[in-house]
């Protein structure tokens, strides 16, 4: 007795589009989500922010003055931020930063106003200043073995103490005008009347241009060494999602009154540091002794001047930092830079960065103090209390870290 036994040919997927191939390309596109979920993780949680926040406020979180209001507020945090992050990646923290630019502040306003010292100079030696201080914490860390988190613990205390002795327990100012545009001031016009700021519309189509042929140079580089690349369907929504986004903030820059200057000096860093540490024998180094410190020792790798390299970094970026604080306050204060320190490594956390060291860019240090910033902002339009606002920032760094840690436990599953 024997069987019969027919094959049966697939039924044909119907006219929605919802057959086999499609459901193929939707898992294809999901496992290529899930690969980078590290990597766009908080960046559609932070547009998911702004959406709430826009819907919440009416509106109010998107108006052009409030969003060029949300980049003068939150500039030197992403300044520290950048800093922060290369100081994770190295596997060290450093808590001095918040004290340090009160101090930079101080010495700003002690050169400027007290000693009539010019603007550029009194800039010059803020920096070196940054730089000095940095480098001592660094010497200690790097060389005497000292743990940072008591180094720089020490240097919180200390700055915060100096910047008191400076300033005499006073607000000193204000600063000459050339100082203060750096914290407030905006590009000039130019060109015919056109109701948009030309010049910021120039610059945010060259922004477009150039993140377009990054994104397609990139995905080529990756299909010529064979390495894994986002599906095209996903790649072009993320690249339409990057114009619009950055198509959107020229347009409610440049109808306010353009690109402040600070974002200028924010956007040369973001570049400069991303190619770092993405192109340069530096900044592979940071992520070498960040991620395994033994085996890049073994490898060849100098991490005492690394670390200590690191360090003097942040310090000249926590200058920089202070500059813009006391610019936009028009004067400095002994209070100046409270809590600096938290809201910069929470921006890194935020951002993707591992508290074992060696993960993390400085694109998501950015990442994580924009979501910082719209909570900030969001929950001021909407008159949440301090109270709630802190308790709602904690969930926040805790939810992101949370996830962090989950991430890594998939990922080594």
């Amino acid at each position: 007795m024997s069987t019969d036994v027919t094959a049966k040919s697939p039924a044909p997927a119907p006219p929605g589009g919802s057959g086999p191939a499609a459901d193929g390309l939707l898992g294809v596109m999901l496992a290529g989500l899930r690969r980078n979920m590290r990597q766009y993780g908080m960046l559609i949680a932070l547009g998911l922010i702004v959406v709430l926040f826009a819907i919440w406020t009416d509106g109010d979180l998107l108006l052009p003055r409030n969003v060029s209001n949300l980049v003068l507020q939150n500039s030197y945090i992403l300044i520290l931020a950048i800093g922060m992050m290369l100081v994770i990646i190295a596997g060290h923290i450093d808590l001095s930063v918040g004290s340090l630019t009160a101090f930079t502040g101080a010495f700003a306003a002690v050169l400027t106003v007290q000693h009539g010292v010019s603007w550029p100079v009194a800039l010059v030696l803020c920096l070196v200043m940054g730089a000095v201080a940095g480098s001592i914490q660094g010497y200690l860390i790097a060389y005497l073995g000292i743990p940072s988190f008591i180094v720089t613990l020490a240097g919180m205390l200390l700055f915060r103490g100096l910047t008191e002795i400076l300033l005499k327990g006073q607000t000193l100012g204000p600063f000459p005008d050339g100082l203060q545009k750096l914290g407030n001031g905006f590009l000039p016009e130019v060109g015919p009347n056109t109701n948009y700021h030309n010049l910021t519309l120039l610059l945010g189509l060259v922004l477009i241009a150039a993140v377009v042929w990054q994104e397609f140079r990139d995905r080529r580089r990756q299909q010529e060494f064979s390495l894994d690349v986002l599906p095209a369907r996903l790649f072009l929504l993320k690249l339409t999602a990057l114009v619009a986004a950055i198509l959107v903030v020229t347009l409610l820059l440049a109808s306010y009154k353009g690109t402040p200057i600070v974002l200028i000096v924010l956007g040369v860093l973001v570049v400069g540091y991303g190619y770092v540490m993405r192109n340069a024998v530096f900044g592979r180094h940071i992520y070498a002794i960040g991620g395994n410190l033994p085996a890049a020792k073994l490898s060849g790798v100098k991490d005492k001047k690394v670390t200590f390299y690191v360090f003097l970094n942040m310090g000249v970026l926590a200058a920089l930092a202070g500059l813009v604080v006391a610019a936009r306050l028009n004067a400095a204060s002994p209070k100046a830079g409270v809590n600096f320190e938290l809201e910069a490594i929470a921006s890194s956390f935020i951002g993707g960065a591992s508290m074992s060291g060696g993960v993390g860019t400085v694109l998501g240090a950015i990442i994580g103090g924009l979501v910082l910033g719209v909570l900030n902002n969001g929950m001021n339009l909407l008159s949440v209390g301090t109270d709630w606002q802190q308790v709602i920032k904690g969930l926040a760094l805790l939810l992101a870290v949370g996830f962090d840690v989950w991430n890594k436990r998939k990922s080594g599953s």
